[in-house]
Parts: C-alpha cells; sequence; structure tokens
C-alpha cells in the first residue's frame, strides 16, 4: 500500500502533517511526498524465502519417497517432511505479514523515515544530506527495494534492521525500503527530494563562502574571487533509477536541514 501528499499543509488552520504510526506532527514547512507498507506476499517470497523453503521439503519427501520405494516400505512416511514444510511456510508467511502490518516507510522533504520491528518497534530518521546513495531493484512480482548508502559514521547494527536492510551487507549496513508497491514511482519522488535537498545545501554552502571570502574597506579594495560551488556537490545522479542517487541516519525527529 501507498499513499501520496499525507495530511494538512500546516499553515492557514490546516492539520500538520504527520507519518502513519508516529504520534507526533512533522516541524513546520516540512511534508509528507510518498509514505507506504511492503506487501507481505512480496517480503514472503524475497525476505523470508519462503518458495526456497517449499521447495526444500518437497525435494526432502521426494527423495524420502524413492528411498521408501526402493527398500519396499510404504512411501507414506514420506508426509512427514511436507506437513513439517507445510506449517513452516505457514509460520513464515505469518512473520511475513506482521512484519508488513508494522513497517511504515514514509519520504518528506527533508528525511526518509522507516518504522520498523514487531516486537520492538523502532522508529528511524534519514536525513536527505545524510544519505549518500540509493539503489533500485525490481522483482517480477511488480514490487521493488530501494536500499539506502549512508555516509560514513555510526550505523545501526544489521540485525536490528532486517529484514529491511540489504542482503550481504553487514559491515557497512544499508536501510532499505523492501518490497514497495510501485517502485519506480517511489524512487522518482525520492530522486526529486534529494536534487531539491543538495540544491539548497549548495545554496547555503554558497552563501556561507561568500559571507567568509567578502572583502572588507578595512581589509582590501580588490575583489576577492570565489571558487565556483557546484549545484550537485556530491555527484547525484538517478542513472535510470538505478544508480546513485545520492545524500542518513538518526533516530525519530530531529533536525534535518
Amino acid at each position: 500500500m501507498s499513499v501520496n501528499n499525507l495530511g494538512g499543509d500546516g499553515p492557514n488552520g490546516t492539520a500538520p502533517e504527520r507519518i502513519a504510526g508516529i504520534h507526533e506532527d512533522l516541524p513546520p514547512g516540512e511534508r509528507v511526498l510518498w509514505q507506504g507498507t511492503p506487501s507481505w506476499f512480496s517480503l514472503a517470497r524475497h525476505a523470508f524465502h519462503i518458495r526456497e523453503v517449499a521447495a526444500y521439503f518437497v525435494l526432502l519427501a521426494a527423495s524420502s519417497a524413492v528411498l521408501n520405494v526402493i527398500d519396499g516400505v510404504p512411501v507414506t512416511g514420506a508426509a512427514a517432511p511436507l506437513a513439517v514444510g507445510a506449517v513452516g511456510c505457514l509460520l513464515l508467511a505469518f512473520l511475513a505479514w506482521l512484519s508488513s502490518i508494522t513497517t511504515t516507510y514514509a519520504v518528506t522533504t527533508r528525511r526518509v523515515f522507516l518504522r520498523i520491528g514487531i516486537a520492538l518497534p523502532l522508529t528511524i530518521n534519514l536525513p536527505l544530506r545524510r544519505i549518500e546513495g540509493a539503489a533500485l531493484a525490481l522483482h517480477r512480482d511488480g514490487c521493488g527495494d530501494l536500499p539506502l548508502s549512508l555516509e560514513k559514521g555510526p550505523h545501526l547494527a544489521f540485525l536490528h534492521l532486517w529484514p529491511h536492510a540489504r542482503p550481504w551487507h553487514l559491515k557497512q549496513p544499508e536501510p532499505m525500503m523492501r518490497c514497495i508497491a510501485q517502485p519506480e514511482h517511489v524512487a522518482r519522488i525520492l530522486a526529486d527530494a534529494l536534487q531539491v535537498s543538495h540544491a539548497e545545501q549548495a545554496a547555503r554552502a554558497a552563501q556561507g563562502l561568500a559571507a567568509v571570502t567578502e572583502p572588507t574597506a578595512e581589509t582590501t579594495g580588490a575583489a576577492v574571487p570565489t571558487a565556483p560551488v557546484s549545484a550537485n556537490p556530491m555527484g547525484m545522479g538517478t542513472r535510470n533509477l538505478r544508480g546513485n542517487l545520492s545524500t542518513g541516519g538518526q533516530h525519530g525527529y530531529g533536525a534535518a536541514a
């Protein structure tokens, strides 16, 4: 499920912006661009690997049946692995469903939110200026994953994030919006938000540099040249929504500007 532009604008007496599951309004001026939840069916397939588990128990039952035939034993004993596999797959599907209904992803004009956790809910706040890159992986079921690479610094442990983490990135875990519907649409929203964030960063950097290098009457009457400031200091590019999108980590609401 995904919803665009939820909540009011805040000013003019309208209700302030709020993300589902978080009982606190966003700071003034910050808007929700998109929020949604992962597909439980896609989670079961791609995060909990229910198909691989089912295939394993089917092969186990088939091999048991073949051995029973060779030994002249009734093949009814091969039904045991199928029963165990069915129970296991039901448990995995239930965990995927629980993970889906307890998860909220959101993209605002200043940050990316992940509200995750079944028994111990955890809210992760990733300011756009602290996200160095992003990628897009598409699944055949129409869902997709958006892993976010963060700037160097303290990170949450992989086990704290799983299954909302990029697989096998254990040393530098990457939070991931996993198994979301309309992934290309969400990736475009994220890319646009990052572009705006980078432009604002570049503008602030240019203003700060100009203030530092501006000549005064007491020091010199000559103009002091300033180095050009790139409007894209971190080299952001979408590369058809599959490469780096560019530019967090921090918990709860905080300064994201």
